[in-house]
């Protein structure tokens, strides 16, 4: 792999990722994973770890497990060649795999993806999965039941050896034998069932000799009783192993039929094990999905380096390639100033690998033609080079190859020398690579670097904070910040003596002073600032807390209004049904007397008709301005008095006393208005029983009329009580507007139905009447069409 790729350390990350893997194939893939510097692939690959990602989270990932690479079985089988039964249950593990993988993506095709067309690719093939389970015991044994020819060879091996064995046990537990034997038991020697015979016996048992022990004291003769037998096992054994092969053999043919629909859905399994692998990674990382760029720009939120302790690294913000183009961070040893420039590296390698980065959230990366970093002690024995002499070397290399496609990371340059020439060489190299206009990154304790970036537009000065209090690094990278020596603060802490301290101090330059002196300042300018920031952050997060409780009190204000309003429409649409209702009563009325011209309007029926319409304009008006009655106030009114308005009969709460004048501020629901002190009533308090109040009027809601049923059903009433019925019935369905009534009157002997037609004849409201016919109740009801 590239040196340069090895000395940001992205082997040990594609390391991790083939441990993610499943598949051999698919980890050896993730191990050759080259970065890709084209932004189309990048996104698209990255886009793909995404997708899985997001499948993961939602339904867990797939098994692919039992995934095994059958190609080369498969293209022997496809060839004409026999399968042997490790590599069958091989294949059954495979299209397991391919099977479970299909079914698995079935479950989760709610969700869309990049992915789908691979899944679409994948073959299932239960027919030939079943026939290897069926066929294949394990990696050295065929079923019984691969075939009925097999079936019946070895029902009769196990008869002959069961033969045998019967046999042979009968003799070794006959007296004759037993003096003649080592032990009293049946083995078997080349496939042959024989019994152990001491040496010196040898000439008592009749038989063919097989085996001799080790120690010489025993042979094993195979008795010539039970030759014949063991030559038909033999003879079986031989049938089975024939039959066998021919098993085997169509197998094979039917595995090689379906063999390059296999092999692709193989590829296609290693391909998705890889890019769920690289999910899986995504999660152990915690990692984020970046946005990609080719324009040279990285902002790297809360980045964290994926080899460090999770629970010991520290998470960085990092910037490059927006303001400026080339970053000199300086700081201690051991305060991350490595760990920031291989960050930036290695974050840009693992997106081009379609990798997601441990960032927050919105952080972004670039591709890069080229990554060229010297990083490390590179000093090597062999070559006769001192760590000066290979940084340079690798610098050199990197002068001819960077472009402005380039980013390029150098830890300590122009370390290793003199430090006034390795400065002034610095620099140097830095003004060469800039030129190119590619991004640069640069460690360095010098001086100089400070103040060449202090002075160079598009050059940017970094460290890594120091707390000085307790000697230990912060880790953190700050960006606009150049580097402060801390080695007189830190050697004073240790326990130095002041007058050494002092005398150094006076031995460095004036000007190298002031400088250290002008940081120092913009470092304890810049930590007052952060704590005003901080501060601000916090004014900020509660302003906007308040403004959304203000926001939510504006929409609960507002929610109250649209409730109170549509309660008044409510109770307006009430008012006038009751009103409709009432009309429609009276006027029912007035067209009942109107029939009945000849009859003389009695007292009591004037009165209901006058009442009716007293309560008819009340119902329609119900906030009138009424007559103000002689009340006073049994106190004067204060303020948090609950009253109520007396012509609009509404609860209230006085805000205000008048200042002058009778006006009174007063809060009705979300309203505020001023009312006059006479047109208020002291309200007891009690919300359960306002019908209490002083002089207040309480109003009635006339029910709207029930609606009537169009059939009327007598049945059980004698001839008088149903007629009454009918009457009442027929001025009900009139006030309704019905046009016909149902009168059920039952069967019977006749009499009710006689005396109800007989009284719907006379009836003035009834245009005509008929019996029901079939499905209406036919003789036992009769059907009256109204006028």
């Amino acid at each position: 792999m590239n040196r340069n790729y090895k000395a940001l350390e992205l082997p040990k990350i594609l390391k991790m990722l083939a441990d993610e893997c499943t598949c051999p194939d698919a980890a050896e893939e993730a191990l050759k994973i080259e970065p890709s510097p084209d932004l189309e692939t990048v996104e698209k690959l990255i886009k793909e770890t995404d997708d899985a990602f997001v499948l993961m989270a939602k339904f867990g990932a797939p098994s692919f497990y039992g995934l095994k690479n059958v190609v080369n079985a498969l293209r022997r089988a496809e060839a004409g060649g026999v399968l042997n039964l490790s590599e069958l249950l091989n294949l059954s593990f495979t299209l397991k795999t391919i099977r479970g993988v299909t079914e698995w993506r079935s479950k989760s095709a709610s969700v869309e993806t990049v992915l789908q067309e691979r899944f679409d690719l994948l073959s299932p093939n239960k027919y030939l999965e079943e026939r290897i389970d069926t066929t294949v015991k394990n990696e050295e044994e065929v079923f019984d039941t691969a075939s009925q020819a097999l079936y019946d060879i070895r029902r009769k091996m196990r008869n002959a050896s069961q033969k045998v064995k019967e046999q042979l046990d009968s003799m070794t537990r006959s007296a004759k034998y037993q003096k003649f034997l080592q032990d009293s038991i049946v083995t078997m020697r080349d496939g042959r069932f024989v019994v152990p015979v001491k040496v010196e016996y040898r000439n008592e048992v009749a038989g063919l000799v097989h085996d001799t022990s080790a120690s010489g004291a025993t042979v094993f003769v195979e008795p010539m009783g039970v030759v014949e037998a063991n030559n038909e096992i033999r003879i079986l054994k031989a049938k089975e192993k024939d039959e066998i092969e021919r098993i085997l053999q169509h197998l094979s043919e039917e595995a090689g039929a379906f063999a390059q629909a296999i092999i692709d859905s193989y590829y296609i399994l290693v391909e998705l094990n890889l890019i769920f692998a690289k999910a899986h990674l995504a999660y152990k990382m915690k990692a984020s999905l970046p946005i990609v760029n080719d324009k040279g720009k990285i902002r790297l939120k809360n980045a964290r380096h994926p080899l460090i302790n999770k629970d010991k690294v520290v998470p960085t913000n990092i910037e490059l390639g927006y303001s400026f183009d080339t970053l000199i961070i300086t700081g201690p040893n051991t305060g991350g100033k490595t760990v920031s420039i291989k960050t930036i590296g290695l974050m840009c390698l693992m997106a081009m690998c379609g990798l997601m980065i441990p960032c927050a959230e919105e952080s972004e990366v670039s591709v890069f033609n080229n990554i060229l970093a010297d990083i490390g002690d590179e000093q090597s024995i062999e070559q006769s080079l001192s760590t000066f002499s290979a940084h340079m070397s690798n610098i050199i290399k990197i002068l001819e190859i960077s472009d402005e496609k380039s980013l390029v990371l150098i830890d300590e340059l122009g370390a290793g020398t003199d430090p006034t020439e390795g400065a002034a060489l610095a620099i140097a190299i830095i003004e060469a690579l800039r030129i190119k206009h590619l991004r640069l990154a640069a460690t360095t304790h010098y001086a100089e670097l400070k103040e060449y970036a202090l002075r160079t537009e598009g050059v940017e000065n970094g460290c890594c904070e120091f707390d000085v209090n307790t000697l230990s690094p912060t880790y953190r990278l700050l960006i606009g910040v150049p580097g402060k020596s801390n080695a007189f603060a830190i050697s004073r802490r240790l326990g130095m003596r002041a007058d050494i301290v002092s005398r150094a101090k006076n031995l460095v330059s004036e000007e190298g002073s002031k400088f250290e002196e002008v940081i120092e300042k913009l470092e304890k300018d810049r930590r007052r600032l952060e704590k005003e920031l901080i501060s601000a952050r916090e004014d900020s997060k509660k302003a906007e807390k308040l403004l959304k409780e203000a926001e939510a009190l504006k929409e609960k204000t507002e929610k109250d209004a649209e409730k109170q309003l549509e309660e008044a429409k409510r109770s307006a649409s009430n008012i006038v049904s009751a009103t409709r209702a009432q009309a429609d009563a009276l006027f029912s009325e007035l067209d009942r007397l109107k029939k009945h011209k000849d009859k003389i309007i009695s007292q009591e029926e004037m009165q209901n008709l006058k009442a009716g319409i007293k309560n008819m304009e009340e119902q329609s008006d119900p906030i009138r301005e009424k007559k103000q009655e002689d009340y006073v106030l049994p106190r004067p009114l204060k303020v948090g008095d609950e009253v109520i308005i007396y012509d609009l009969n509404k609860d209230a709460t006085v805000l205000e006393l008048p200042k002058s004048g009778d006006m009174v501020l007063v809060q009705a629901g979300i309203v505020k208005t001023r009312v006059n002190i006479n047109n208020l009533r002291l309200s007891d308090g009690s919300k359960k029983d306002k019908k209490k109040d002083v002089g207040r009027r309480t109003v009635k809601t006339l029910a709207a009329p029930e609606k009537v049923s169009m059939d009327l059903d007598l049945r059980g009433m004698n001839s008088e009580e149903g007629i009454a019925a009918v009457d009442d019935f027929i001025d009900r369905a009139l006030r309704q507007n019905l046009n016909q009534i149902t009168i059920i009157h039952g069967k019977g002997t006749g009499v009710l139905r006689a005396a109800v037609q007989q009284h719907l004849r006379r009836h003035p409201y009834v245009r005509s009447f008929r019996l029901g016919t079939f499905g209406e109740g036919e003789s036992g009801v009769t059907i009256a069409e109204l006028k």
